[in-house]
């Protein structure tokens, strides 16, 4: 990702540091034996010099006239198991404030003793904030609104009578982060920011860390002369201090979760919340193998958090700023090697065969299928296969497993043993999630409710804290605007049913009626669509393995009259030499027309082709979907009807463009707007159920002898069905047809040995 503009991050942030984010999680508390077990791991994984230390700070308590957050403990956990496991802090060097412990003395005091004192030159120190931010009048006027971000404390409570009062606040001021970290004597400096200050309150199910602030605010008597004493110790004029901020940051490298005039957001995780940007940061940096410099993993972490908000109706693209010196120009996150190997998962307990495990390296949007007992394998330093661990429960992020066998002369695996997933377990009940709108009058939304009810697979649900795929409401004035907000053309009529994304401010296209219709109407007219859009979860989110999969084979997006590329994606793992961790990667190139989220936008009729490039030794069948916005999948490959099995056959070190010319027709960008998404499907078996039925929705669309993609509507839930049947029976399966690993009737099995899924996103404009 390219560096913001200097002056941006400044205003974004009211002073070099400004506002401070991260996130939050209630962290279990261990016992003297379980504080002793991390001890000893910390010292076998840290590193004698330099020392690392790191205060993380999260609140989810707030009371009074301040909102709750969920999931801002929960990033102190992931990002303490992420320093431990990955980078080899020692646990007793990690100091966390929850909560309670959160007061605003309490984060300065923390920071002196801790940090400050402790810190000599080349160690390395990390702050993680993650709660509330805001804004106070700032006594210097840096920034043109005369405002200064702030960090708020659990003792930060707004004036009583707020916002029709002003008054004093004890927040912790930008101006402040900044002098803290100037008197670091360490430049190897990382301040994550997973909080805001672009307003308050809830969007849909969504939770935003921020509390309005502004004129009528001002800082703190306490705090102003906290910065007099630091300005005294440093040695530094008030004019100097100004001119320092205005320069550049203090040290280091700040990471802000989303920019100055977006939410950073709670988010819900099935059983559990977190900050989307504080989710994605760490388990990107579980799945990294090998070290790269800060810009680069934040332009992969910025795609992954914009992505993940935008389905959910949210604009989040998170920013950094560094101010390094030259020999750490390319310095890592953290300023720290980290293991090499990509990992889903670490063991963390072992007593007998039952092992403990944290899952910070799974993705997101697929922990359904990490539920029903799937596998994961046990790998020693050098990527060598030490055993296999199957998953029993899992708990949020924690999970409890059975350690099934063990290869190699010992017969245990230790904590700290990384774990990489071998085989997924898709539920085959899974269902969609769709929240009534709170907005609806008790009677409509009761009406609602038993509609979705009778459909299969369909759970309606409250709007509240839990996870929803979609909500069901009705146009509203106010809906309206906020939706028209986000440039969106065309929009429902005021009145009218249909389908909203989580967060309310973004609505699925042509799922809205007309004004007239009643609720019991819109719930039957959307069957169709509910269907779809059921099929399109499981497929992009339940088969999607790019990290995973083992399989090795590249895939691209380009322009059909040059061949300049949109877009690349390729099996992370199938690239490495799993012993000496070296990569294969494809070269970096420039990218098409690619937004600042790094998802390449195209205009309605560009003319695309792809390219897929079997780079394994035996032969590879593939399939390329292409899901809409608005939930619509079609088929792009294969498309000659006549041959189905063979039509998929990419043999070993071949490449295919798909179309080339003489297959007689394009590949252009349809007209729905918003992101869509290019899946291709890469299995060691042919997928026949599937291919079956393809051929059977391709002769009723008049296409039995021709070339040509095709389009699937109401039959897109059962192809579905086909396509993992087909994928399980070839991870039941061995060559000669016999099981090679246990999983329950209920579930379907995904092997990361023989299936790559991934996935290409782009943005449909006008």
């Amino acid at each position: 990702m390219s560096h913001i503009k200097r002056r941006q991050f400044l205003q974004f942030s009211g002073s070099a540091l400004a506002t401070l984010g991260i996130s939050q999680w209630d962290i279990m508390q261990q016992g003297d034996s379980e504080a002793l077990r991390r001890n000893r791991m910390g010292q076998v994984l840290a590193q004698n010099t330099p020392r690392k230390l790191a205060l993380l700070v999260g609140i989810n308590e707030y009371s009074g006239n301040i909102s709750p957050l969920y999931g801002c403990v929960n990033d102190v956990l992931m990002q303490k198991e992420l320093l431990t496991y990955r980078f080899g802090f020692n646990p007793q060097d990690i100091l966390t404030l929850t909560d309670q412990q959160a007061t605003r003395q309490s984060i300065l005091t923390a920071f002196e003793e801790h940090l400050i004192k402790q810190a000599k030159p080349g160690d390395v120190v990390v702050f993680h904030f993650s709660g509330h931010g805001s804004r106070v009048q700032d006594p210097d006027g840096d920034s043109p609104d005369g405002l200064n971000s702030t960090l708020v404390p659990i003792d930060g409570d707004l004036p009583l009578g707020y916002p029709e009062i002003g008054g004093t606040v004890q927040h912790i001021m930008g101006h402040t982060l900044f002098l803290l970290v100037s008197a670091l004597q360490t430049e190897n400096v990382t301040v994550v920011l997973d909080s805001c200050h672009s307003g308050g309150g809830t969007r849909g199910i969504f939770r935003v860390r921020s509390i309005d602030g502004g004129n009528l605010l001002q800082p703190h008597k306490g705090e102003l002369d906290y910065q007099r004493q630091w300005l005294g110790k440093l040695g530094m004029s008030p004019q100097d201090f100004i001119k320092k901020r205005q320069e550049n940051i203090a040290k280091g490298v700040a990471i802000a979760s989303a920019r100055r005039e977006q939410f950073a957001v709670d988010f819900p995780f099935g059983d559990f919340s977190a900050g989307a940007f504080s989710y994605l940061f760490t388990q990107y940096l579980w799945q990294r193998a090998g070290n790269e410099p800060v810009s680069r993993a934040m332009l992969s972490i910025r795609q992954s958090t914009n992505s993940l908000a935008w389905e959910k109706g949210i604009i989040q693209s998170p920013e950094f700023e560094s101010n390094l010196s030259p020999e750490n120009a390319k310095a890592p996150i953290y300023f720290t090697p980290k293991q090499s190997l990509s990992a889903e998962a670490v063991i963390t307990k072992v007593k007998g065969n039952e092992v403990e495990l944290w899952l910070g390296g799974l993705d997101a949007a697929k922990l359904a299928a990490f539920t029903n007992n799937p596998y994961f394998i046990a790998l020693d330093s050098k990527g060598g296969q030490r055993g296999l661990v199957k998953l029993d429960s899992r708990q949020g992020l924690v999970g409890k497993g059975t350690l099934q066998r063990t290869t190699g002369s010992r017969g245990i695996l230790e904590p700290g043993t990384i774990l990489q997933e071998r085989i997924r377990s898709i539920p085959s009940d899974l269902t969609l999630k769709i929240g009534i709108d709170n907005s609806l009058d008790q009677n409509t939304a009761q009406q609602a409710k038993q509609a979705l009810q009778r459909i299969q697979r369909i759970e309606p649900k409250s709007v509240g804290r839990d996870e929803l795929q979609y909500i069901f409401g009705q146009m509203t004035k106010s809906k309206y605007q906020e939706v028209q907000k986000n440039r969106r053309t065309n929009l429902p009529e005021v009145g009218s049913f249909g389908l909203f994304l989580p967060s309310l401010d973004q609505i699925i296209p042509n799922s809205f009626g007309e004004v007239q219709e009643t609720v019991i109407q819109a719930v039957e007219r959307l069957q169709p669509k509910l269907r779809s859009l059921l099929a399109t979860r499981i497929v992009k989110q339940m088969l999607g393995n790019t990290n995973s999969s083992r399989i090795n084979i590249t895939a691209s997006m380009n322009l059909a009259n040059n061949q300049k590329l949109i877009s690349e994606t390729f099996t992370t793992r199938g690239a490495v030499k799993q012993v000496t961790g070296e990569t294969n990667q494809p070269v970096a190139v420039s990218l098409v027309n690619s937004a600042d989220s790094g998802i390449p936008k195209l205009s309605v009729g560009t003319e695309i082709t792809f390219q897929v490039e079997n780079q394994e030794s035996r032969p590879l069948y593939v399939t390329i979907l292409v899901i809409n916005a608005a939930g619509d999948m079609s088929v792009i490959f294969p498309f000659d009807w006549s041959a189905v099995e063979g039509a998929t056959l990419i043999q070993p070190s071949q490449k295919r463009i798909i179309p080339q010319a003489q297959d007689g027709f394009k590949l252009t960008i349809g007209g729905t707007l918003g992101i869509s998404e290019a899946l291709i499907i890469a299995s060691t078996a042919p997928l026949r159920t599937s291919l079956q039925a393809l051929e059977k929705i391709a002769e009723t669309r008049g296409l039995r002898n021709k070339r040509s993609p095709v389009p699937v509507t109401d039959e897109i839930l059962g192809l579905t069905n086909d396509l993992l049947n087909d994928l399980d029976a070839n991870t039941r399966s061995s060559n000669n047809g016999q099981s090679i690993l246990p999983l329950p009737a209920n579930v379907r099995g995904i092997d990361t040995e023989r299936l790559a899924a991934m996935a290409i996103a782009f943005e449909v404009v006008n």
